[in-house]
């Protein structure tokens, strides 16, 4: 028996882990079985270049729940779009993706195949299964959900993003102190979210949850107040520009500084319509997203605070890096293990599908249809601890 695995897409806390743990449960249940991993992706599917995981590997397995990345590398390669793979040169001209890798697959007699990532890694993988039984070949394959954005239909909890928002807070403890370096200085800390808020909201909570925990000498400068959020602004929530610029006013002058977090996909519709008009060219990747590095949204809101405020500082930090380059948590290493263990007995049951949280199942593990996973799930801003945390802050 041979099972390859493959990683895709951005990282997440939960990539090098979930290879670790389904190699802890392989070795229990199939302790024979060939491993390999496709080296960056499907693009290493693509180009045939894997990786042989030697006995040395497989008996330190744990290792590997101590590292954050891939430990196989990734890509973000879209199999359904064959211009792009050409453009790569991974594929050669006319050649269809789908038919270059599911031969790859028969060439490299594959029986099992995990693939680790978001709505995108895994619809690949569903197309790329379908396409082999058509054609003859019987593949088994399990996903398991990655993202920190926390973003899928109709998985619960995605892995990783439990770190992600953790690993946020801790780096905008840091960022905070910065207050302490002007007057009226304006931070905006953003934070990873195309289309959902989760990891937003949630790492606003984790951050004041922690901060709750500090000791602070309001008798100088160090007052909770100057360390504290005044704004969160996520996709799933709009705001009226004005009201909310006379809030902050208000706070700047009571504080001397504004402390904002900020989706990175929050406000990208109106970035995006200003570009357009304006015949500026919206850099996009190969799955037809926003390339958000290259548009900074930070910086967009920045400008728009900035004067209304009278900031005489301006601080735009991103966390996204820092926080999805790390090593799991205990809580989501639970989680991953549990999923990856699970997605490993079904995979030997010639089971396929997603190994996660299931939202309409009351959120019991389970293994999901490929077609019932998607991109797109919003953050529900109505939910209880969220409204407690806007209202703490004084935002409507």
């Amino acid at each position: 028996m041979k099972i390859a695995f493959l990683t895709s897409g951005g990282i997440a806390p939960c990539l090098s882990a979930a290879i670790g743990a389904l190699i802890e449960k392989y070795n229990l249940l199939a302790p024979d079985a060939d491993m390999i991993g496709y080296l960056h992706g499907y693009r290493g599917l693509l180009l045939g270049k894997s990786i042989q995981f030697p006995e040395s590997v497989k008996s330190r397995f744990d290792i590997l729940y101590d590292f954050g990345g891939s430990p196989i590398g990734n890509s973000r390669v879209k199999l359904t779009n064959a211009a792009d793979c050409e453009k790569r040169g991974y594929v050669q001209t006319g050649e269809d993706p789908l038919k270059v890798a599911a031969t790859q697959l028969t060439r490299d007699k594959v029986d099992i195949l995990h693939t680790i990532g978001g709505d995108d890694t895994n619809t690949m993988a569903a197309r790329l299964s379908s396409y082999l039984k058509n054609n003859g070949y019987d593949l088994t394959v399990v996903g398991l959900p990655k993202t920190v954005d926390n973003d899928v239909f109709p998985i619960t909890q995605t892995l990783g993003a439990w770190t992600a928002a953790e690993q946020g807070a801790v780096f905008f403890e840091n960022i905070a102190n910065e207050n302490t370096t002007s007057t009226r200085q304006l931070i905006i800390h953003e934070i990873m979210g195309r289309n959902c808020g989760w990891l937003t909201a949630q790492t606003a909570y984790d951050y004041r949850e922690r901060m709750k925990q500090r000791i602070f000498l309001p008798e100088l400068l160090v007052d909770q107040q100057r360390w504290d959020i005044d704004a969160v602004y996520i996709p799933e929530k709009d705001f009226d520009f004005q009201t909310e610029t006379d809030r902050l006013i208000k706070k700047m002058d009571e504080k001397d500084g504004v402390n904002i977090f900020l989706s990175e996909g929050a406000g990208l519709d109106t970035i995006v319509r200003e570009m357009e008009a304006k015949s500026e060219n919206v850099p996009r990747d190969a799955f037809g997203h926003v390339r958000l590095d290259e548009i900074n949204p930070g910086q967009w809101f920045a400008k728009q605070f900035a004067t209304e405020l009278n900031a005489e500082k301006v601080l735009v930090q991103k966390s996204g890096y820092f926080a999805r380059s790390a090593k799991p948590n205990q809580k989501d290493l639970e989680l991953i293990k549990k999923s990856a263990f699970f997605g490993a007995e079904k995979a030997l049951n010639k089971e396929s599908g997603v190994a996660g949280l299931d939202d309409e199942k009351n959120s019991e593990l389970g293994l999901i249809d490929f077609h019932r996973i998607k991109g797109g799930k919003p953050f529900d801003a109505s939910i209880n601890w969220f409204q407690i945390l806007l209202n703490d802050i004084g935002q409507q």
